[in-house]
């Protein structure tokens, strides 16, 4: 900072005091005042001004200095609002209150995308390691003649594994807007199954879909959450029976399979949990009913949880009774 712009800075404060000073004068000889005394004291005021203004700019200078190296030694820009100097009057002390707050809403913003890139780096080496499983089954079924049915169900695993990682991304992009419209839930619940039917298949599990139900929603999303559902019966409920009943407001999916521990229920739809059943049948990313909560709260729809242990597993999604259709 130059001393002539530091000048500048107190313009407004140099042109109220020198008018000051006029009007003193001129009042003082008016009144009768000598004018050795009046030119004394105007000659007093300047030294005090120049002394003022000099005391000012260096100082100013040494805090200005101050900062410039503090910004050099912070390693990010957005830290430097939590460090800078204590303000020394009102006017510094509503300017630092701001920069503090700036800083503090910029370092947990930063925090927080770390932590999403931390989950989402995460989130791709778990799906690239479950992936080597369906294409590595894949390549044995194949060096051994081909079995057309297992083909199809590992095929139809690294299908849902890519179609997760999409809808993982898609659910961290605020930017990308559902399709909201007219859906005839009862052909959505069929379109889940009959692209989930080779694994349906293989692990020997029945469907059944009741009822008829229509609603304003995003079709794919729901297509989604039915399949990933399915996906988690076709693991845990082999042999068993899936049961999707539309009625009311709500779907109810149901399968009598293993069930949910107690102690697991408030926490299935947590992001990488995986739980007892999960880590018996080979583990998994523990991504997809966190998925599936997710576009539900995206979409407005309330997905509840009833479970118990070695008979059934039941999901229901209770859609805003706004978006409900009377017909479909």
């Amino acid at each position: 900072m130059s001393f002539s712009s530091y000048l500048s800075s107190k313009s407004i404060s140099l042109c109220l005091v020198s008018l000051g000073v006029v009007f003193w004068s001129a009042f003082a000889l008016l009144s009768g005042v000598n004018l050795v005394f009046v030119v004394l004291s105007a000659c007093f005021v300047a030294l005090f001004l120049v002394g003022w203004l000099l005391f000012g700019y260096f100082y100013a200078r040494k805090r200005l200095a101050r900062v410039e190296r503090l910004i050099g030694e912070a390693e990010e820009g957005y830290l430097l609002g939590a460090i800078l100097p204590r303000p020394v009057d009102a006017v510094e002390e509503e300017y630092f209150r701001i920069m503090s707050a700036v800083s503090s809403a910029a370092i947990s913003r930063t925090e927080e995308a770390i932590r999403a890139q931390a989950d989402y780096c995460e989130f791709v080496e778990s799906w690239i390691h479950e992936i080597k499983t369906p294409l590595t089954a894949v390549s044995l079924i194949l060096a051994n003649g081909g079995d057309g049915r297992k083909l199809k169900s590992e095929l139809k695993r690294a299908e849902n594994l890519t179609e997760t990682v999409l809808y993982y991304a898609k659910l961290r992009s605020p930017q990308i807007d559902t399709q909201i419209s007219s859906v005839d839930l009862r052909a959505a619940a069929d379109e889940a199954v009959k692209g989930e039917m080779p694994l349906l298949l293989a692990a020997g599990i029945r469907v059944e879909i009741e009822g008829e139900l229509a609603a304003y929603t995003d079709r794919q999303a729901i297509v989604f959450c039915l399949k990933q559902l399915l996906v988690n019966s076709s693991k845990y409920c082999k042999g068993g029976k899936v049961s999707i009943r539309l009625e009311g407001n709500s779907i109810c999916f149901e399968d009598d399979g293993e069930g949910i521990p107690p102690h697991e229920q408030k926490r299935v739809f947590s992001r990488g949990f995986v739980g007892e059943a999960g880590r018996a049948h080979g583990g998994g990313t523990g991504k997809g009913l966190y998925l599936v909560h997710g576009m539900c709260e995206r979409l407005g729809i309330d997905l509840s949880l009833q479970s118990e242990r070695g008979k059934y597993t039941r999901f229901v999604f209770s859609f805003p009774g706004e978006a409900i259709l009377t017909k479909v």
